[in-house]
């Protein structure tokens, strides 16, 4: 089974031509073919390429062009605006564009809007309508993310980081799993799944970051493993530990069978999103 990484970012350096939104603690430029390169040293067949909401906010033209470059090795997926009257007509014509996936709500930047936020609800429909999964950035307010989920049935959801805030520099937080009741609460809803992403920066302890396992395990537990999909998030994580890094642990650990770590590692990707890495 292929190996798939959930969430990763590619970007270009920042330049006129190409100005960023924001300037991250990210590297200067992570480029599509250095994503690939990346990928290539660990045996990551590929990835769902998220784009870069720090610095592009929600033009998603450069992962285009990264897939485009790439095409059997990136599925994509847009961050899209709810306070855009023409919101859901972005969803439909973002399913036309080769290698399109899922579209991603950031529920934690910008001005807070309450669950019951009309865009939210237009997103969703025009998901469902069209096939694809709703991304929640979420992490730190699971219960508005319930919500959401509850409010659109017909919807598939995709829950990013565990919903756990995660940090973009050391140290991890105090305490990184306070909130994992809510996150194996969540698994009761059918239409949803969650990514195991990031999860490497919640460790209290040095790689290969042997503290996270149980409460990773509560998780799949809960959810069952073909919900739970394994993802870096690199570049967010960069300043924390390096992309092997966000690899290896699960790759190497002993808590799960060799046929449930293939479902975590990718065929549960591949399920949520119907999407699979080629040569095409």
């Amino acid at each position: 089974m292929a190996i798939i990484d959930s969430q990763v970012h590619a970007y270009a350096a920042n330049t006129p031509a190409r100005p960023w939104a924001n300037t991250p603690n990210w590297p200067d430029h992570v480029t599509g073919d250095e994503m690939v390169q990346a990928m290539d040293r660990v045996g990551v067949d590929g990835a769902i390429l998220i784009s870069a909401f720090s610095m592009y906010q929600f033009d998603a033209s450069y992962a285009v062009l990264v897939q485009q470059a790439h095409p059997g090795r990136f599925g994509l997926i847009k961050p899209v605006d709810p306070t855009d009257p023409a919101v859901g007509d972005i969803v439909a014509d973002w399913k036309q564009t080769p290698g399109a996936v899922g579209v991603r709500i950031m529920m934690t930047h910008g001005t807070p809007r309450p669950p019951d936020y009309p865009g939210h609800g237009i997103i969703a429909a025009a998901a469902a309508r069209h096939g694809l999964p709703v991304n929640l950035q979420c992490w730190g307010i699971l219960e508005d993310a319930a919500a959401i989920i509850d409010g659109n049935p017909n919807t598939r959801f995709v829950i990013d980081h565990l919903g756990l805030k995660q940090p973009y520099t050391p140290p991890p937080p105090d305490a990184p799993f306070a909130d994992l009741p809510r996150a194996l609460d969540l698994a009761r809803r059918a239409n949803v799944a969650i990514k195991i992403s990031g999860a490497c920066t919640l460790s209290k302890q040095p790689y290969p970051y042997p503290d996270i396992w149980d409460p990773i395990t509560r998780i799949v537990d809960a959810w069952g493993v073909d919900r739970c999909l394994w993802g870096t998030d690199w570049t967010r994580t960069s300043a924390l530990l390096t992309y092997e890094q966000g690899v290896e642990p699960f790759r190497q650990t002993d808590r799960f069978s060799a046929s449930d770590r293939a479902m975590l590692m990718g065929g549960a990707c591949a399920k949520a999103y119907d999407w699979s890495p080629s040569n095409g």
